[in-house]
C-alpha cells in the first residue's frame, strides 16, 4: 500500500532562494525552542547541498547562539580534521566560525581512531540533549545521513558505524571532496535513522537535478529501507526544501 506523505514541500526557483527559505524556518524553530525552554539543541548537516542553507542560517538575527548546543549527522572513519572532506572541518569553517556568538557547545564526531567508542561517547551526550531542529539532506542514493540502502530502520542507538555503498562513495567523489573513488572511505560514523526521527522538526534541504530521482522515490514512493529518507514520511514535522531541478520528477 502506498503511504500518504506528511512531508511539507517547499519548492523555490533557485538554490539560493531554497537555502534562504530553509534557513528562515530553521531559525524560527530555534528561536521558538529558546523562548519555550531557554535553550535549543540542533543537528547540522554537511555536503554541497547545504551550502546555501548554512550561509543564510549563520546570517539570521535574533538567535542567542550561546544557548544553542549542536551536533552533526556523520563523519568519515579515518579522515583527519585537516582533510578537505572532513565534516568537522566543514562545520567549523562554514558554520561555527561564522556565527556572531559562540555556541554553548558543538559536539564534533572524531572518526580518526576508535569509531565504536566514539559512537558511544557522542551518543551518551546526545541522549541528554533532545533535538529541537535537525537540518538534513537526501543523498543521490536516498540515504539519510550516511544510512545507505538498505538502511537500518530498527536500531535506536544514537550513532552507528556504517558501510558506505558505491553510489554514496561516487557522490562524495563527484562533489569534489576526493580526487579518486579509491580515496573515499568505506566506513563512516552516522546518526541512526531512528535517532534522526526523534527530532522535533526536520528541515531537509535538497537541491540539484542529480537528486531528483531520490527525491521522488523518498518523498512520494513507499516507505522502505531501500529508500532510507522515505522514513521521513512518518515524521510529524518534516519540511523539505527543493529547487526546481530537484523537484523536476515530482
Amino acid at each position: 500500500m502506498r503511504n500518504k506523505s506528511a512531508i511539507h514541500l517547499r519548492i523555490s526557483a533557485t538554490q539560493q532562494k531554497m537555502g534562504a527559505a530553509a534557513a528562515k524556518l530553521g531559525a524560527q524553530c530555534i528561536r521558538h525552542a529558546l523562548q519555550r525552554k531557554g535553550r535549543a539543541n540542533i543537528i547540522v548537516a554537511t555536503g554541497a547541498s547545504q551550502f546555501a542553507m548554512i550561509d543564510h542560517l549563520t546570517a539570521q538575527s535574533g538567535i542567542d547562539w550561546t544557548r544553542v548546543t549542536a551536533f552533526h549527522l556523520d563523519e568519515y572513519v579515518g579522515v583527519p580534521i585537516t582533510h578537505p572532506a572532513s565534516f568537522r572541518k566543514y562545520l567549523w569553517e562554514r558554520f561555527v566560525s561564522k556565527l556572531p556568538l559562540p555556541l554553548a557547545a558543538f559536539h564534533y564526531i572524531n572518526g580518526e581512531q576508535n569509531a565504536p567508542a566514539e559512537c558511544r561517547r557522542v551518543g551518551t551526550i546526545l541522549r541528554q540533549h533532545p533535538i529541537d531542529v535537525c537540518f538534513a539532506g537526501i543523498g543521490e542514493n536516498g540515504h539519510l545521513a550516511f544510512n545507505d540502502p538498505p538502511a537500518d530502520f530498527q536500531t535506536h542507538t544514537p550513532y552507528l558505524v556504517v558501510q558506505l555503498d558505491e553510489a554514496c562513495r561516487r557522490q562524495q567523489m563527484g562533489e569534489g571532496w576526493f580526487k579518486t573513488l579509491a580515496q573515499v572511505p568505506r566506513r563512516a560514523i552516522s546518526m541512526s535513522v531512528q535517532q534522526i526521527m526523534k527530532s522535533k522538526v526536520v528541515i531537509c534541504t535538497v537541491p540539484d537535478r542529480r537528486k531528483a530521482k531520490a527525491v521522488r522515490d523518498c518523498l512520494k514512493g513507499k516507505i522502505s529501507p531501500l529508500h532510507p529518507s522515505s522514513i521521513l514520511q512518518k515524521h510529524p514535522s518534516t519540511w523539505c526544501f527543493l529547487d526546481r531541478a530537484s523537484a523536476s520528477l515530482l
